[in-house]
């Protein structure tokens, strides 16, 4: 009996191991896919901060 309970815990132990693993993948996959949004949102907004004004200057000086 007491090798069946010993046996069981360590099956449970194992799966816990994987599930543990499996969550930590998904979680740097979230993480990396979090980075990502922030980088393709914030870079063309600063982009925009510096390429603005050299098209106002265009327009301005057609008129």
């Amino acid at each position: 009996m007491e090798k069946e309970l010993e046996d069981k815990l360590k099956t449970l132990e194992e799966k816990i191991d994987l599930t543990f693993k499996s969550a930590e993948k998904t979680r740097k996959y979230i993480l990396w896919t979090i980075i990502i949004a922030i980088v393709v949102t914030v870079l063309p907004l600063i982009g925009l901060i510096f390429v603005i004004p050299v098209f106002v200057n265009q327009i301005g000086n057609l008129y």
